[in-house]
């Protein structure tokens, strides 16, 4: 566990997300959904195939974080030419920092073959197209995991201490009261540990308890800079 917040960008819970291209009569349909674990990728890519039971191909790529363990990354061309559909969408989800992210394409074919390149040009598109209108929907947010701590101390440091947390930049998650008072917090142990050694002379320590999540508005200002 690391004692500084980490981020991550994401959808936020809603509707998909769609962006469309089209190219030479053919209509390609970008559905973006968050997608906290592969079952609920695997839901998003059976829920297009009943959506659009008339349409040529529904190829996929998701992007799921499994905690404790390595990244999740599947893509799928769904009928196109190999490397033509779903490993140009799994690119530009790579690229655009989101993650816990599925996408599904579903292509109308117009008639007019566009060849292995053009085919990876308006996969990837349509991609892009979703990817835009969630940042411009407002729909991506930072997801911050930061470690949460927890102190036992007598009912008259409570107080004070609960304020010079806060005062620090520190987020309170509860205050439980008993024989003791139990504070839990989410921040930096190196900033939180001498506010505690202080005002308990050194008598009690912070325990970790966790971690707290937190989502805010994503800026992409923020994001590039």
């Amino acid at each position: 566990m690391t004692d500084s917040a980490t981020g991550e960008l994401r959808l936020s819970a809603g509707p998909d997300v769609t962006g469309v291209y089209e190219e030479k009569r053919s209509r390609f349909l970008a559905v973006m959904r968050r997608c906290d674990d592969e079952a609920a990728a695997r839901d998003l890519i059976a829920d297009l195939r009943r959506a659009h039971p008339d349409a040529r191909h529904h190829c996929s790529a998701f992007l799921v974080d499994v905690p404790g363990s390595s990244r999740i990354e599947r893509s799928n061309d769904d009928g196109e030419p190999s490397g033509t559909a779903g490993t140009p969408m799994l690119e530009v989800l790579r690229g655009s920092g989101l993650t816990g992210v599925g996408v599904v394409v579903v292509r109308w074919f117009g008639g007019t073959k566009l060849g292995a390149g053009g085919l990876a040009r308006a996969y990837g598109a349509a991609v892009s197209a979703a990817i835009e209108q969630a940042w411009r929907d407002g729909r991506v947010v930072e997801v911050l995991r930061t470690p949460a701590w927890r102190a036992d101390v007598d009912h008259a440091l409570a107080g004070g201490l609960e304020g010079a947390v806060r005062a620090a930049g520190a987020r309170v998650l509860g205050v439980e009261y008993g024989t003791r008072v139990a504070l839990t917090v989410a921040g930096d142990i190196d900033v939180l540990g001498p506010i505690l050694a202080t005002r308990s002379s050194g008598g009690v320590d912070w325990q970790p308890a966790g971690v707290a999540t937190t989502e805010n508005a994503a800026s992409r200002r923020d994001m590039e800079s």
